[in-house]
């Protein structure tokens, strides 16, 4: 059966690029996605499944299609996100977005792609599964508080044992796919630090306050907590994003801003970190004579993979000897955070990664102007997640 699902899917690859490159040339913001989730409802419309839209509540355009056997069985979620980034695309393609500094830069055109043709495969055989399939198409992922959170207190997980997510990866080789249990991607907390100083007269730093210079002092002393408070064995990572002090050479601002991004691979981590965040602001008032306002978030969790769901899904893509796949391989944790992880403190969840470098030109990282994949990450994406739902489904040829 899973043979004859393979040839089903190759078969409609066409459709699934054709799809991809829709949502790529109309990519939406987080939060902004009405369009995208129309387009995604209307997908499902007249066929035998159940659908539910508006899931997260108002201004939320999850969506929640629900494909039943008939049949006993256990209930498994594939999610793939919509949202795009406020990024200006450079990439020359032929579909390339037509908003205006609006871009699908991290491949969640195709995620919901290869998600849609494989629902609408699984509908055509349900009478021949077993259980049910959830589908979850979630927006927002990019921006947080981050989509998957609204949808999980809305109800998207009720009846759900366990949830199956997966990303294509510019930096990954194309062909491949890759997994890895434990911890597998960053946590994420964000800070915007204010700091008031007094404004003056550029010739006259005696008679103001400059919190330029102390803003400065806390960009190169915040990476010290990496450096030397942070246990070498350990991941983190601050960036300072943002730094707002643009004004006049001859006028010493009144105040400034700062936003940063933190990353660490344990709560523990994060943890420390933002212990040291706070105690170096505090030390800024003593220091300079300023006043600081930290605004410190906890943000998206390290996304943890359950072990024994992450063996079982890659033995199965293993077993599965799909074609266009050369290696199932156990890859390094990836630094990057996403929303999925919230999925993944809710129940035992995985979520593994199909590569997608370019095989014809320059590779280009996620979030870059010139991001781009090989579409061939499509057809295994949507046959890796074939190969996983039988098995767990417990069905067999």
């Amino acid at each position: 059966m899973l043979n004859d699902f393979y040839e089903r899917l190759s078969k409609k690859e066409d459709k699934m690029i054709e799809i991809r490159r829709y949502l790529h040339e109309n990519p939406e913001l987080s939060f902004e996605e009405k369009e995208t989730a129309q387009y995604i409802a209307d997908f499902y419309k007249d066929k035998d499944v159940t659908l539910q839209t508006h899931i997260g509540g108002e201004g939320i355009y999850g969506i929640k299609v629900t494909i039943d056997s008939g049949k006993p069985g256990k209930t498994l979620a594939l999610r793939a996100d919509f949202d795009a980034l406020p990024i200006k695309e450079d990439t020359g393609l032929e579909f390339s977005s037509k908003n205006e500094g609006v871009m699908h830069a991290c491949g969640h055109d195709a995620h919901t792609a290869y998600l849609l043709i494989l629902a609408e495969t699984l509908i055509e055989v349900k009478d021949q599964l077993k259980g049910k399939i959830v589908i979850i198409h979630q927006p927002a992922e990019e921006k947080p508080p981050g989509g998957s959170q609204y949808l999980i207190k809305d109800g998207i997980l009720d009846g759900v044992d366990n949830v199956i997510g997966v990303h294509v990866m510019s930096a990954l080789e194309s062909d491949h796919v890759y997994y890895r249990e434990g911890n597998v991607q960053s946590g994420r907390d964000i800070f915007k630090l204010n700091i008031t100083g007094r404004g003056g007269h550029g010739s006259s730093p005696h008679l103001a306050n400059d919190p330029i210079v102390a803003a400065s002092s806390f960009v190169m002393s915040v990476q010290t907590i990496i450096s030397r408070r942070l246990n070498p064995f350990d991941m983190g990572v601050i960036s300072i994003g943002s730094f707002d002090g643009k004004g006049q050479f001859n006028i010493i601002k009144n105040e400034v801003t700062l936003e940063g991004d933190v990353r660490g691979m344990n709560e523990k981590t994060l943890n420390l970190i933002e212990d040291e965040v706070k105690r170096l602001s505090n030390g800024l008032e003593k220091m300079y004579g300023v006043q600081c306002e930290l605004e410190y978030t906890k943000d998206y969790p390290v996304l943890y993979n359950d072990p024994e769901l992450t063996k079982q899904v890659a033995k199965a893509i293993e077993a599965a000897n799909i074609p266009e796949v050369k290696s199932v391989e156990r890859c390094e944790p990836q630094p990057p955070s996403e929303d999925f992880a919230y999925y993944a403190k809710a129940l035992p969840c995985t979520f593994f990664y199909v590569g997608a470098s370019p095989k014809d030109k320059e590779t280009f990282p996620h979030h870059h102007p010139k991001f781009d994949i090989d579409e061939g990450s499509l057809l295994i994406a949507a046959k890796s997640v074939a190969a996983v739902t039988f098995d767990y489904l417990g069905i067999n040829d």
